[in-house]
């Protein structure tokens, strides 16, 4: 586990542990904990609650349906449950539009239960049986779930006995339904925990804390004394899980050019659709300048990178390692940039000066990686991609295991794509010629361990020939000139 991912982890539990604390030490030191009886206070807090959920609702709606991904609209099912079923909550208010009823405690637990819910089954992979079930409906899905829940609510504000029926306020059922909800907030936080150590991405950071405040206030629904200073607190945490969730909207939205392909993203299985939707405005940028830098390498960054990413699954690397070994095969060539395209695209044989040139790139795409702020594993993968198992590579002349594993990873990958690609000063080589080329170059110029893994992953597929929509163009531009 990187650091950074320890950092996360850390933050994420004292995100829970620091609001349980102040609860049960308000709750337990009763001169703190004053009754605050404020009906018109709390329809507030609890309209607002509401709001910001339909707005996430109806954003990760809008994605799901225009992606067809039922993940995505499993997402909003959650937050279109809270909202309502919230709403419901707050309308019931004791001594605010009806008196004092069952209906705001129940409505309270019950809006949690369902949010975690929708949120574990969002978790499920698409081929799942009820997922697939779910999937096929995915155009009715949304409007008949809101409307069987807005019926609900009506009946529960008109006939406020009928809540009779749902005693989730009583006890045992009160914890039982407790047990459930942290139960299924636990099996979210740990799907969306294995996809953020992979990715990274920003909404799922937010959705993985705004679940563990959810569990955290359904605590306090169940265990808090009505209108206690202590019983506020979930009122609260419900505001900061809703905020934390737009910003992570937010967030997420920055990294693609629409929302739609920055939550694709979020959920998509394929190395490809990661690949695309993690990649930042600034290093999107900087891959296509290189692509139209060097005219012979169109894609080549992008190809690179689904290699290195195959070869890294099956040598079974962590998904943080994952994460930085794509990244950094992104953008392994960036360098490229400070050589002059004369002696890129050069049709002869390089002097020895311009091979000098050329072969401080790594050094140069290292540094700029630096600056732009790149964690050390994506910096190995830059830097090292070009030295040699025997030692006689470049630029630092490592040998063996001195070499990073991301570095020697990238090797495999950068070689093959290269020899099967068609240059200046040569005609690209076929599948087979270049798995000769590597098989008789474990030991010398590869570690024969990353060799052996390799002609197991090429054995299944034979060749990645895909592009990303924003290369699509450059390729097309290049393949014209």
């Amino acid at each position: 586990m990187s650091k950074e991912t320890a950092r996360f982890l850390i933050g994420l539990v004292l995100s829970v542990g620091g609001p349980l604390t102040l609860f049960w030490g308000l709750k337990g030191a009763p001169h703190l904990d004053h009754l605050v009886n404020a009906p018109t206070g709390h329809f507030q807090v609890v309209t607002i609650v509401s709001i910001l959920a339909t707005g996430v609702a109806a954003t990760a709606g809008l994605a799901g349906y225009r992606l067809r991904n039922i993940q995505v609209t499993l997402l909003a099912l959650a937050f279109a449950s809270m909202a309502l079923i919230f709403a419901v909550h707050g309308l019931a208010t004791p001594g605010f539009i009806l008196g004092n009823t069952p209906v705001p405690p129940i409505a309270a637990q019950l809006s949690v239960l369902v949010a975690a819910f929708w949120l574990w089954l969002s978790g499920f992979p698409s081929t799942h049986p009820l997922v697939a079930w779910l999937a096929r409906r995915q155009r009715l899905l949304v409007p008949t779930w809101t409307t069987l829940l807005a019926v609900l609510g009506a009946l529960l504000l008109w006939r406020p006995e009928l809540a009779a029926w749902i005693p989730l306020n009583s006890s045992p059922l009160k914890y039982a339904s407790m047990g459930v909800t942290l139960l299924l907030d636990l099996l979210a936080i740990r799907h969306y925990w294995q996809a953020y150590r992979y990715s990274q991405f920003p909404l799922q950071a937010a959705i993985l804390h705004s679940t563990a405040w959810l569990a955290v206030a359904q605590v306090i629904i169940t265990t808090g004394e009505l209108w206690r200073l202590s019983w506020w607190t979930y009122h609260f945490l419900m505001l900061g899980a809703l905020v934390l969730m737009i910003f992570g909207l937010t967030q997420q939205y920055r990294l693609g050019p629409s929302l739609s392909t920055a939550v694709q993203g979020l959920f998509a299985i394929d190395p490809t659709e990661r690949i695309e939707a993690g990649i930042g405005p600034a290093v999107r940028s900087l891959v296509i300048a290189t692509e139209r830098h060097d005219a012979y390498t169109a894609g080549h960054s992008y190809r690179v990178a689904l290699y290195a990413l195959q070869l890294g699954q099956a040598m079974n690397l962590p998904p943080e390692r994952l994460r930085a070994l794509a990244q950094g095969a992104v953008v392994h060539d960036i360098g490229k940039i400070r050589v002059p395209e004369a002696i890129l695209n050069k049709p002869g044989r390089l002097t020895m000066e311009e091979r000098d040139l050329i072969e401080m790139h790594p050094v140069t795409g290292f540094e700029m990686g630096r600056v732009l702020g790149f964690m050390q594993d994506e910096l190995d993968v830059i830097r090292f991609h070009h030295e040699k198992w025997d030692g006689t590579g470049y630029p630092d002349r490592l040998a063996g295991e001195q070499i990073p594993l991301l570095g020697r990873i990238m090797a495999v990958a950068d070689v093959y794509d290269a020899l099967t690609s068609k240059r200046s000063y040569r005609q690209a080589w076929s599948h087979d010629e270049a798995m000769r080329f590597i098989a008789e170059q474990q030991g010398a110029h590869f570690d024969p361990a990353c060799v052996a893994v390799w002609n197991e992953v090429m054995a299944e597929q034979y060749r990645v020939e895909r592009y990303p929509t924003w290369l699509q163009e450059v390729a097309r531009q290049e393949s014209e000139a």
